[in-house]
């Protein structure tokens, strides 16, 4: 599957977007507008210049409905979801070759919000994936006290945890050491 440069940059935004949600027992990792700021400028989001509070409320919104396609148990139900979060941003597709980059595809109309942003070019960035019949690599971290979201890019689709350092190492070692236990006995 090609993956464009803006199209990778735009699931990379959703995937982390999504992994500011607050879980259990963590903080929400949009806090503020001054966290959301950061989020803006760290993922290099074009057009976006003052932000307010109705713009972190509607971010968060847009968050959780992208999160939603991540634990969508088919095609099918992904397909509405994004259709749906796509048709509220007022999408727009247009031509642009700024910053440097080569011709691309920007699906937020002119003067979006930073939210209809996000929901038009992350939206149609998940779309994709789901029009290659790809949209099982859109997963969640199956270690038990891990839910972050990702995109398994493996070519064989086996990438199971948000980070194999982290998530898939705490558990293999885990199981190391009971059959370590259970073989002393």
């Amino acid at each position: 599957m090609l993956i464009t440069h803006d199209t990778r940059h735009s699931l990379d935004a959703a995937v982390d977007l999504v992994n500011t949600a607050p879980e259990d027992d963590t903080a929400d990792g949009l806090p503020d507008v001054a966290a959301l700021g950061t989020f803006v400028r760290s993922h290099k989001i074009s057009g976006v210049e003052v932000l307010s509070e109705f713009d972190l409320s509607a971010v968060r919104k847009v968050r959780g409905r992208i999160a939603r396609v991540f634990e969508a148990p088919d095609a099918r139900t992904a397909a509405g979801l994004i259709n749906d979060l796509v048709a509220a941003a007022g999408t727009t597709p247009r031509l642009t070759d700024h910053d440097g980059h080569d011709w691309h595809v920007h699906y937020f109309a002119p003067g979006a919000s930073v939210a209809d942003h996000l929901a038009a070019d992350c939206g149609m960035a998940l779309a994709f994936f789901v029009v290659a019949g790809e949209q099982e690599r859109l997963r969640r971290c199956e270690a038990p006290d891990c839910r972050r979201a990702f995109v398994d890019l493996s070519r064989n689709r086996s990438r199971r945890y948000c980070d194999s350092r982290t998530c898939g190492n705490r558990l293999h070692v885990a199981a190391y050491r009971a059959r370590r236990k259970e073989a002393a006995g």
